[in-house]
């Protein structure tokens, strides 16, 4: 994910709160009854295994955006084998689909994201960095265990919903190429939510929680500035060219002249994404991939027109011209509250899962081995946040889920499925994800998310707080302002080369669900050695 998921934690920190066994009494506009619930949560743990192949699989299939091609296709063939009706290729995006069933009732979206990282290919269960094949994508956030949430939750509710003629239509849908920034506006204005009366999504995290309000999160534009000249000889007659590379190196130093007088609240920074070919050869192509990220839409706008000048300007000073091609965009954050009320009161009786001495001991050995803060995995949730135990922090970082919130009521729920104090968008926060903490924390997700769709389907009175909250209160404070074109395209063929040189040395590491127990057991693991033994053990 765009953010650092260190800093959802923050947000999000942890209460002195021991999670409860027993079923509380129901929240006023939280209708499902207890036993409902209690049905839906039997239905969650009866998927456990199947929880565990779907967390192993994905972790070890590895796509980055745009290339998710073998995970979309399996989580098809697993909500198809469930009575689900698929829509492939939403929004002009190859791997992007929409799983729906029922009828009647409110319709509720279900989404979490599915993409990994390039470059970021890791051995799990063991706490050495360590590639599963060099040069390779991994899921170095955890997006691996998001959709099998999902899938489980709405499996569950399924089967809960069917037996007692309760109405409702779910609808799930995988964020496609999250770390880009890359589709979810596109599914927006493609109409993809354009009839969901509640929306819940959901993230990978070190501890377990919702909140609701400005989550801290920015909006962002994703775009790449490509600079055009004129190729000359470098060295016999350098005055005949006009260098793209010039454009670029000085749009970069005028930009960072600029920063200094740019709003505290806005984050930049960019990479060059093509020099030129050799030095002797003045280079007539050359790009540089920015992002712009500010806290509300009018400020990001406004920084955008900033950038886009002083883009102009670069050009302008190097005899080159400049164009743009805009790759992504997410709107700043913001979470429902009665939504969040709701889940939140789930995630309570849900509580944290229980971890075992490996468990424990893995975390440590990866913290220490690391270099990383020491810290147990937690055994309390976290406290519902809002914006007065936020303060009004700012995280920086990015989620184009905020598309989809300010479309339709949103909540998001971060579930416990990773070690505290890992570095994310690195190795070591992959080194969990296809173990079992990262099992048990998914499915302590499905469960919240399993009984809040259960609240949604059987009370009226919440949908109707949620859309009443959603009008009055949050399009009070902004409106959705998407600064995509009509003619901007998702950006599909990304990391579509890459994967084609790496994808035949990364089938050799798919997991074997039909051979081998757990992934752990297929690559030859000893879970509860790796962490007795502080480094991790391969045979």
């Amino acid at each position: 994910m765009i953010m650092k998921l260190k800093k959802r934690a923050l947000y999000f920190g942890m209460a002195p709160m021991l999670a409860g066994a027993i079923l509380p009494p129901v929240p006023a506009h939280a209708a499902a009854t207890p036993a409902l619930k209690q049905e839906v949560l039997a239905e969650v743990e009866a998927q456990r295994k199947q929880i565990q192949v779907m967390v192993d699989q994905i972790f070890s299939f590895g796509e980055p955006g745009f290339q998710e091609i073998r995970t979309s296709e399996y989580l098809i063939s697993i909500l198809e084998e469930n009575g689900f009706k698929i829509e492939r290729g939403i929004a002009g995006v190859p791997t992007a689909f929409t799983a729906t069933w029922g009828e009647g009732g409110p319709k509720i979206a279900l989404g979490s994201d599915i993409d990994g990282l390039v470059g970021i290919s890791q051995v799990p269960g063991i706490a050495d960095i360590k590639p599963l094949t060099e040069g390779a994508s991994g899921h170095g956030e955890g997006h691996n265990s998001g959709m099998p949430l999902m899938v489980a939750a709405a499996i569950a509710a399924k089967h809960v919903m069917q037996k007692h003629g309760i109405k409702g239509r779910l609808m799930l849908w995988p964020g496609v190429a999250e770390e880009l920034l890359g589709t979810k506006a596109y599914y927006v204005r493609a109409g993809v939510f354009k009839d969901v009366d509640a929306s819940i999504f959901a993230h990978v995290n070190t501890g377990f929680g919702t909140g609701w309000g400005d989550l801290g999160l920015t909006g962002m534009i994703s775009v790449e500035y490509e600079f055009k000249g004129k190729t000359a000889h470098s060295a016999t007659s350098p005055w005949e060219g006009r260098s793209a590379l010039d454009g670029v190196e000085l749009m970069d130093v005028m930009w960072n002249f600029r920063r200094e007088h740019l709003p505290l609240s806005q984050r930049s920074h960019n990479v060059i994404t093509n020099g030129g070919g050799q030095p002797n050869v003045v280079p007539d192509k050359a790009s540089s991939w920015y992002y712009f990220r500010q806290s509300d839409f009018a400020s990001l706008r406004d920084l955008y027109r900033t950038g886009n000048d002083v883009a102009e300007a670069a050009a302008l000073a190097t005899g080159t011209k400049v164009t743009r091609n805009v790759l992504g965009f997410a709107a700043p954050n913001y979470g429902n509250k009665p939504l969040a009320e709701a889940l939140y009161a789930n995630i309570k009786v849900v509580g944290m899962p229980q971890w075992s001495a490996a468990d424990q001991a893995f975390a440590g050995a990866v913290q220490t081995r690391n270099r990383l803060k020491v810290q147990a995995l937690p055994t309390t949730i976290a406290p519902l946040s809002t914006p007065q135990t936020r303060g009004g922090a700012s995280f920086g970082g990015s989620d184009d889920i905020g598309d989809v919130m300010w479309t339709v009521p949103t909540v998001t729920v971060l579930y416990p499925a990773n070690i505290p104090n890992v570095i994310f968008h690195h190795s070591t926060a992959a080194m969990a994800m296809a173990t079992p903490i990262a099992h048990k924390g998914t499915e302590a997700g499905a469960k919240a998310v399993a009984m809040t769709i259960l609240d949604i389907a059987t009370t009226p009175k919440l949908v109707a707080d949620a859309k009443a909250w959603f009008r009055d209160v949050q399009l009070k404070e902004q409106a959705y302002d998407p600064l995509i074109a009509p003619t901007d395209m998702p950006a599909i063929n990304r990391n579509a080369r890459t994967m084609a040189q790496i994808r035949p040395a990364m089938e050799a590491q798919y997991y074997q669900p039909d051979k081998y127990d757990s992934y752990l057991q297929q690559l030859g693991i000893d879970y509860d050695a790796s962490g007795r033994e502080s480094a991790g053990v391969v045979r």
